[in-house]
């Protein structure tokens, strides 16, 4: 009864419009659009060109919509993708998924405009969104009674924290900037969390494609270790606590998260751009953990340096390795980056550098910023124009 309810399920999704099929499709569309669109704003904010319609800060709209916009968009366009492989259950599709995509597009053009709708009626937008897509993917994750259910948890602390995030920003409550430094330690912690994961995963079996033994390991006691100094550093960072402990917490998280990297061998698949690619975003994490203790300890380093190499870099890298992948392989076709694919890795990669190193290079300061924001938006404009017909159209073998 089930095996025929399911392929009766599968046959509907043949008819239904391509974009509408799996999450992964609208939100790995959109999330990049809006991730160059708000990057455009606030560079132009910056400049003093234009003047944003948000109620929110400049600065905390910019902030607020790269954490909970646009990496909101792309964490929910994995959730909705991974959950079936994880849970055997068909995708969230047709007008659940239309309805979620229409609530977070919603939310981005209410906070946009919240000058003059108002900022509660923003946050409860957001509100909306965020714990619908939590309160979804739990349905799907305990209903298959599937062991994944604290990555769906973290997707709730998010939800949480956007809203915190909102009232910090309204002057509801107090100004310690716990929502957004919330919002950014969970990320990470998902990315530790996920790429511990599918980095060894890929990795291994990229080399037994190649013949080659001496493989990454399953988790370990270190890989728990690693991921709980981590979380703890970034805990006591998000909630400001005792700068020294912070600080040795944070150290301790970059070196543990380094030897991490190390036991994989990313530099063993040179060769393949779409695996070497995720041992280049996750090398990120421990540089930016570092660059965030020594500016906790050490007034020269700037506190931004940390906070860029960890999201344009570690962050901005790691959405477009999995949404490249991923993207190639949902919509079968090879998992191989071509010359392009190459490119949009190279441009990522070399805006997050030179939005890290900008506090220090001998230019002036904004120059530095706008040319680290078109390297950055170039990739993910590159990336909308490969890979968005491959999002919005069907799959070339006519597969649901």
């Amino acid at each position: 009864m089930n095996a025929n309810a399911n392929v009766d399920r599968r046959a509907k999704l043949l008819e239904l419009p391509p974009v509408l099929r799996a999450g992964f499709r609208p939100f790995f569309f959109l999330g990049p659009l809006w991730a160059i669109v708000v990057v455009c704003l606030w560079i132009e904010a910056l400049s003093g060109n234009i003047t944003l319609p948000t109620a929110l800060d400049p600065l905390a709209w910019h902030r607020h919509e790269m954490l909970f916009g646009f990496l909101g968009a792309v964490i929910a366009g994995f959730l909705m993708t991974a959950i079936p492989n994880w849970t055997g259950r068909l995708p969230i599709a047709g007008r659940r998924l239309a309805a979620l995509t229409l609530m977070w597009i919603a939310a981005r053009a209410a906070i946009l405009f919240s000058g003059s709708i108002g900022g509660v009626t923003a946050m409860l937008a957001e509100a909306a969104f965020l714990f619908t897509l939590a309160g979804a993917c739990a349905r799907e994750v305990l209903i298959a009674r599937n062991r994944n259910l604290p990555v769906v948890g973290v997707t709730l602390l998010l939800a949480i924290a956007a809203v915190v995030d909102h009232l910090e920003g309204l002057g509801f409550v107090g100004t310690d900037q716990i929502g957004w430094r919330s919002g950014f330690a969970l990320i990470l912690i998902l990315i530790t969390l996920i790429g511990g994961r599918i980095i060894p995963s890929f990795t291994a079996n990229w080399l037994i494609k190649q013949g080659q033994g001496s493989l990454p390991g399953q988790a370990s006691t270190f890989d728990h270790f690693a991921i709980g100094t981590t979380a703890l550093g970034l805990g006591c960072w998000a909630f400001q606590a005792e700068p020294s402990l912070t600080a040795a917490l944070l150290f301790a998280a970059a070196v543990l998260q380094a030897i991490r990297l190390a036991r994989w061998g990313g530099w063993r698949t040179a060769s393949e751009p779409l695996v070497l690619i995720l041992h280049v975003s996750y090398a990120w994490l421990p540089i930016g953990l570092l660059l965030l203790g020594l500016s906790i300890v050490d007034m020269d380093v700037s506190g931004t340096a940390g906070l860029h190499a960890l999201g344009a870099g570690a962050m901005a890298s790691m959405v477009l390795a999995v949404m490249t992948r991923a993207t190639l392989g949902h919509t079968g076709r090879e998992l191989h980056a071509g010359k392009g694919t190459v490119i949009i890795y190279v441009l990522v990669t070399a805006g997050a550098m030179l939005r890290v190193a900008a506090p220090w290079l001998p230019m002036d300061y904004l120059l530095a910023i706008k040319l680290a924001g078109a390297l950055w938006g170039g990739a993910f404009l590159l990336f909308l124009v490969l890979f968005g017909p491959k999002l919005l159209g069907p799959r070339p073998d006519g597969r649901p």
